[in-house]
């Protein structure tokens, strides 16, 4: 896949595209979202504990996004290590009960989430862009949205058949491993312009406005996107119920992308990014306002609703701003806030409203990122 041959091979791209950002967001990052209440029962694992494994992959996903950003490699076997290595620390997740190898499993996991996601995205947008087909690029950034649904669906029935959280994880793996074999003939080959061969990262302040909106997206999501399934539980205690908390958070961010399309072209990438902080503040402080299962559930739609749609405006301008290199530090931006944020309602916990205090301080970060959203201009570009 090196030049466009036409309609079916740009749909093949994006399924490429869409599968490659299946795996690392599905399984590399949020695997541990819906299996994290199945490991509070079968394993005795603390919310603190969990905080700390959550904060060993957000670190590893900084880890990788910023060595996307500064290393020279090609796409296609940047992005085949990167799968190859999630399936198997997930796998391996299943088969240890140690918690400081979880914690290293979890970081190894991050550093290939973190690097696939700058390189994959970058891999579809470059082959998708002469096409001119928004469709197909909304196809390749639901893949978020398909990988955190499909992960969440299959943990749904696992807890209906009271499997362990050790089954889980590897089946999971096993899906990540099966995906990566499916994908394999698409990313053959060597980029004839490696990835870290891009103009040098802008530091103007149009650029570093851009990295710090995006750093806020990852702070203002985390906490509802990692402990939503935790929240629902502590609503309605049936699986049946709170266990559709996780798909439907992936359902809407399959298909928001796919909504956003028209809002892409109308709005443009700046001002859709904007809305949907807007919006996903609103999601994020739900709980806070109403912590019923009905909050809950529109948290996830809101949240799920605005994810992706916000990733693929970001990551669109910031291609058209500085390429790989600049989807690398909007990546490495947004890990920072991901670390940031377990650490704020760490520090909350203590108190009895430790969740709503965090939420409360994510909505205020993400209406203020807007506001400068709206406020920026795009410097001349070189």
């Amino acid at each position: 896949m090196t030049a466009p041959a036409g309609r079916a091979w740009g749909v093949r791209v994006a399924l490429a595209g869409m599968a490659a950002l299946a795996v690392p967001m599905g399984i590399g990052r949020f695997a541990f979202t819906p299996i994290l209440p199945m490991m509070q029962q079968d394993a005795g694992l603390s919310l603190a504990g969990a905080a700390w494994l959550a904060s060993a992959n957000y670190l590893g996903t900084l880890a990788g996004a910023l060595a996307a950003m500064t290393v020279t490699v090609s796409l296609q076997p940047a992005i085949r290590v990167g799968l190859l290595t999630i399936g198997l620390a997930t796998v391996a997740m299943g088969l240890e009960r140690r918690v400081p190898l979880w914690v290293a499993l979890r970081f190894a996991a991050g550093v290939a989430t973190g690097w696939l996601l700058p390189f994959a995205s970058a891999w579809a947008l470059a082959r998708l862009a002469p096409l001119r087909r928004p469709v197909l690029t909304a196809t390749v950034f639901a893949g978020y949205g398909v990988g955190i649904a499909s992960a969440g669906v299959i943990c749904l029935g696992l807890m209906g058949r009271q499997a362990s959280s050790s089954q889980a994880w590897i089946i999971l793996g096993v899906v990540a491993l099966g995906a990566t074999a499916v994908m394999w003939p698409a990313f053959t080959g060597h980029d004839a312009r490696p990835a870290g061969r891009d103009a040098r990262l802008r530091g103007d302040s149009d650029a570093m406005t851009l990295i710090a909106c995006y750093g806020a997206f990852g702070f203002g999501y985390i906490v509802p996107a990692t402990f939503l399934p935790v929240m629902a539980r502590d609503a309605v205690e049936d699986p049946s119920v709170f266990g559709w908390a996780w798909p439907v958070f992936g359902i809407t961010a399959a298909a928001s992308t796919f909504a956003a399309t028209g809002l892409a072209t109308s709005l443009g990438n700046r001002r859709l990014w904007s809305l949907g902080h807007v919006l996903m503040a609103a999601g994020v402080v739900l709980p806070v306002i109403d912590p019923g299962i009905a909050s809950i559930m529109l948290s996830a739609l809101l949240v799920g609703g605005t994810f992706t749609v916000i990733t693929m405006a970001g990551f669109q301008e910031a291609r058209e701003v500085g390429g790989v290199r600049m989807i690398a530090a909007l990546a490495s931006a947004f890990a920072i806030g991901q670390i940031a944020g377990p650490i704020v309602l760490r520090l909350a916990i203590a108190t009895d409203r430790g969740f709503s205090v965090t939420l409360v301080l994510a909505c205020a970060v993400l209406l203020a990122s807007a506001a400068a959203l709206v406020r920026s201009r795009p410097s001349p570009r070189p």
